[in-house]
């Protein structure tokens, strides 16, 4: 399987999964409990997102405290009201005029097609999310806001495959250094290996025999219209000491991962959104074009984890069914 780690190889990174497995559908919290500085960038014209703003490198909150991806669409934003009563009752957030607030940033994908679209994340899902939330190995596939992702939707669900969630990490030489990313892949386009050039999951032609080759067909003029919404979520986080204006430039560069394996990527159906973080655990100073460069390498492995791991359902094959 592609890539190694996970995004808790960073010292000061935790990660949880809620997973609804009735629908199925869930969410994923990444919490920072000493806090973490950290940037976003959007590139999906269709994004579902909470607390953005405050990444703003021009806006006052300096750091976060954990970070959401959900499923569920709009609605799935409301997990992150309760990793903020969560992380509340444990005493992790700013200190403000006597109060704790957690700062929360989320984002969403649409899975809504997949199941009984009444049931999604709610904020009782982040709350048990963050319960869940540990360092160490982290599950992969159909769990969190993987486990109603699917792949490959440029023709209509009919020709998609199932997808999920993965994490990868890589480690810096001798330095100390360590830069994570985890993806929740819910892509309009094929996942392709860029070692091989080859595509892993994506739309399958009608029968069965191999992949329609999404990119290929739009070179030869061929017109779709998207039956459904998508996004491609994923956070990148590094132990090094950065500040919010740097890890938004990481963020900006961890979606070449996201070019790297996902053709197409960033289109009108998407939310495409990747955030960064850096928790500064280690004194090691760095450059950030570095370390977005490496972000941009581990967020192409958690891509190719995400859809390499997950299992299938009904109707949707996933990359193990078409490999044994």
């Amino acid at each position: 399987m592609a890539g190694q780690g996970s995004i808790t190889d960073v010292q000061g990174v935790k990660v949880g999964h809620f997973t609804d497995t009735r629908r199925p559908t869930g969410c994923t919290v990444v919490t920072f409990e000493k806090g973490a500085a950290a940037g976003v960038d959007v590139r999906g014209s269709a994004p579902g997102t909470r607390e953005t703003d405050l990444l703003n490198p021009l806006n006052m909150v300096q750091q976060v405290h954990a970070i959401v991806l959900s499923g569920g669409s709009t609605f799935g934003l409301d997990a992150a009201t309760g990793v903020v009563r969560y992380l509340e009752e444990h005493g992790i957030g700013l200190q403000f005029g006597g109060s704790i607030i957690p700062i929360v940033p989320a984002a969403i994908l649409f899975d809504l097609g997949v199941g009984d679209s009444k049931i999604r994340p709610n904020a009782e899902a982040g709350y048990k999310a963050c319960q869940a939330a540990a360092g160490g190995k982290v599950a992969e596939g159909n769990v969190g806001a993987g486990a109603g992702a699917t792949i490959g939707k440029l023709f209509g669900m009919k020709s998609a495959m199932k997808s999920g969630i993965g994490t990868a990490s890589v480690h810096v030489g001798n330095t100390g250094i360590v830069v994570g990313a985890i993806a929740a892949v819910n892509a309009v386009g094929d996942v392709v290996n860029p070692q091989t050039g080859k595509i892993v999951a994506g739309a399958r032609k009608s029968d069965g025999s191999g992949f329609r080759d999404s990119m290929a067909q739009i070179r030869q003029g061929y017109r779709v219209k998207v039956e459904s919404s998508n996004t491609t979520l994923g956070i990148v986080a590094t132990n090094v000491a950065l500040d919010k204006t740097q890890m938004t430039k990481v963020a900006q560069m961890a979606h070449d991962g996201l070019a790297r394996t996902i053709y197409p990527v960033h289109t009108l159906a998407d939310g495409d959104t990747i955030f960064a973080a850096a928790t500064g655990a280690i004194s090691t100073r760095a450059d950030h074009g570095a370390i977005g460069a490496l972000a941009a390498d581990v967020m192409a492995q958690a891509v190719l984890r995400a859809v390499m791991s997950a299992r299938g359902l009904p109707g949707l094959p996933s990359y193990s069914d078409l490999v044994r």
